[in-house]
């Protein structure tokens, strides 16, 4: 078995280095300020919603992590709905407005795509926006999973490892065929339902039916709805009496590599669904068929969709040797910090961690040796903490918005006690106290 006195610190000294701190939320945010103003320019934009989504709200993004951006048309109270060609006009206006204003740069309309993306990147650290019209989808699901990130705090460092993990290896571009962010969050999530005792519920526990077939009406009462039966039902979840899983992160991580080892051969059957928390037999669940995917993730939020469907065939059969060699090298005897270090980090990263020369892979399987420094930006790891994130929309500007709470505090005080979190959100009953599964209103 693997030596986990030298992985755990390890993941933890990781960790350190990839936790975004106060000024990469704070250039974050002045993107997003920036954005407002150019939108306003627009007059076919004019009174628009600029709000972020994505890792940055669910509070999963990395240092270098991107940042998913949709813009809302205001339609009364109501959600509104616009036709993917009205989305393609108001982008490639948005488009022309951006690159006259300057200072950005890789621009990248993705017109035909299921939902139309803007892409560029920002002049402050090259960080990569992903410009979206009316995606209160995305939106939502970002919530949701900022909400099961409350749930257990090994849940966010498991996701920040895995991405990191996954960038090392060059499977986490579905540009060429491998898994996009959510999907990998989704294998964490279906990982820590699978473990033994579980550490999360299915999903189905946490939010009954399709969170996307909800979201329609006034805006404010659709979201209410789901708000509290999600914070309803994860207080009756973390009430139970059961056994709590006391797994370290290194040992959950060498489970999470080693149960997707042979993923290539379980995969034309077996489907991953987080919504009920099990493998599916693809052949028996009529609403995955026909099954034209190299592999099936679920979307648990809008079902029936499949969260991996940019997956490859011959890019499976490559994620599932680079699972199958991280868990080999990971539980090989006598390991030392920086074999682990090459294993689980990409170069960018290795970068910023103290130490003497490090032998990293090339892809070509030569090695060449680096000498990492540390960014001046970056603190030691007594002083890397995570911080309050200082974006909260004000009530004027972004009604019945998402509050995004306090990085520093305990995320699971938003879920005990939500109303002090999501104060536009959340009615005043005492959800703590809920003994039977809430349902949305419509559904009763």
């Amino acid at each position: 078995m693997s030596d986990h006195s030298i992985l755990e610190p390890t993941l933890k000294e990781i960790l350190n280095v990839i936790n975004p701190l106060r000024e990469d939320w704070d250039i974050r945010i002045g993107i997003i300020h920036e954005l407002r103003n150019v939108v306003q320019s627009v007059e076919s934009l004019r009174g628009a919603i600029v709000e972020p989504f994505g890792s940055f709200v669910s509070n999963l993004f990395t240092r270098w992590g991107d940042l998913d951006i949709s813009i809302e048309l205001l339609n009364g109270s109501r959600i509104s709905s616009l036709g993917k060609t009205r989305k393609q006009t108001l982008l490639g206006e948005l488009q022309k407005a951006l690159k006259k204003r300057g200072g950005l740069h890789g621009f990248h309309f993705i017109r035909n795509a299921r939902v139309p993306i803007l892409k560029f990147e920002s002049g402050r650290q090259n960080i990569s926006c992903d410009i979206s019209m009316d995606n209160m989808s995305g939106l939502m699901k970002s919530r949701m999973l900022f909400w099961i990130n409350g749930i257990d705090e090994r849940f966010r460092n498991m996701v920040l490892l895995v991405k990191e993990w996954a960038k090392a290896h060059d499977v986490n571009n579905p540009k060429t065929g491998s898994f996009n962010s959510y999907s990998l969050s989704l294998l964490v999530i279906f990982h820590f339902q699978t473990c033994v005792p579980a550490i999360l519920p299915p999903l189905r526990d946490i939010y009954p039916g399709n969170l996307i077939d909800d979201l329609k009406g006034v805006r404010a009462t659709a979201e209410r709805n789901i708000a509290e039966t999600c914070a309803a039902n994860i207080a009756r979840f973390r009430s139970e009496n059961r056994t709590i899983n006391q797994s370290s992160l290194s040992k959950l991580f060498v489970s999470f590599v080693a149960k997707f080892s042979d993923l290539h051969l379980k995969a034309p059957g077996l489907g991953i669904c987080p919504y009920t928390g099990r493998w599916e037999h693809i052949a028996s669940s009529t609403r995955w068929l026909p099954n034209n995917h190299a592999i099936f993730i679920e979307d648990p939020f809008e079902q029936p969709e499949n969260s991996a469907r940019a997956v490859s065939v011959m890019q499976l059969e490559r994620i599932s040797e680079a699972f199958m060699m991280t868990h080999n090298k990971l539980i090989t005897p006598n390991q030392d910090r920086y074999s682990v270090l090459t294993t689980l980090t990409n170069e960018q990263t290795l970068q910023f961690i103290e130490g003497p020369p490090v032998s990293y892979p090339n892809y070509n399987g030569q090695h060449r040796r680096n000498r990492p420094q540390v960014h001046q930006a970056v603190h030691s790891p007594a002083r890397v903490q995570h911080h309050r994130s200082p974006f909260v929309m004000s009530e004027s500007s972004r009604p019945n918005r998402l509050f995004v709470q306090p990085v520093q505090q305990s995320v699971q005080q938003s879920v005990q006690q939500p109303e002090q979190q999501y104060p536009s959100q959340i009615g005043r009953q005492q959800h703590s106290q809920a003994k039977r599964l809430w349902r949305p209103k419509h559904d009763r």
